[in-house]
């Protein structure tokens, strides 16, 4: 684990330590928020509110509709993900329209779920899971991010193991996002997940203990 945090927003007096999780797909970020949330953090995950995003907003399905075809929806309302994956992976145009219709609208929910948890007189850890908060400028909001890296050939096992992506999907998938080093320099704090499920969770406790702690100190300056 690196070296201990600074913390991105001053002295913020909200009760929230936000801290923005980050690394590739099969790095062990789902096994970091799960440890992070049994200790009682709350998670905003990205993920989740995409989906309701493309399920349920009227305007997002309407335009998917136009540019897919009425059928891009099962009949139980969700979208057909895989194929519209399949899509944008092979087409920017199609990724760059589908990017400016949803992450506005996923970012403005991250931003409404914080803000309810303050409001409801929450104070402690949220963790936000996004896999795009680099690239949204969303670190900004936190007091510190977390990334967690993996050697490519264990990311590319944990995503077969729990995905099904044959090994030629995985680097794919792997090669069109960040690199670990590039996650790890815009981290305050990274994990290295190299080892066992137990020891990835204690170095997440750890590093979230220290940067609860700074940000303790913030609001008493």
């Amino acid at each position: 684990m690196s070296t201990e945090p600074k913390l991105r927003r001053a002295k913020a007096r909200d009760g929230l330590v936000r801290i923005g999780l980050v690394g590739r797909a099969g790095s062990g970020k789902s096994t970091v928020a799960r440890a992070l949330v049994e200790d009682g953090a709350r998670l905003i995950d990205a993920d989740r509110l995409g989906h309701e995003v493309t399920d349920r907003d009227p305007e997002v399905r309407k335009a998917l509709e136009a540019e897919y075809g009425p059928d891009i929806y099962h009949p139980d309302g969700t979208l057909d993900r895989p194929r519209v994956a399949a899509r944008i992976f092979a087409d920017r145009e199609a990724r760059s329209r589908l990017d400016a219709l949803v992450h506005p609208r996923i970012l403005d929910r991250i931003r409404r779920e914080w803000d309810a948890l303050r409001d409801a007189g929450f104070r402690g850890v949220v963790v936000i899971d996004a896999a795009l908060m680099l690239e949204w400028g969303l670190e900004r909001d936190c007091d510190a991010v977390i990334a967690v890296v993996a050697p490519e050939a264990m990311q590319i096992e944990r995503l077969w193991r729990s995905r099904g992506w044959s090994e030629a999907d995985a680097r794919a998938r792997l090669q069109a996002q960040r690199t670990n080093e590039a996650f790890a320099a815009a981290a305050d704090v990274t994990l290295v997940n190299q080892g066992s499920a137990e020891e990835l969770r204690r170095q997440a406790r750890a590093a979230v203990a220290s940067i609860a702690a700074a940000s303790m100190k913030g609001t008493e300056c």
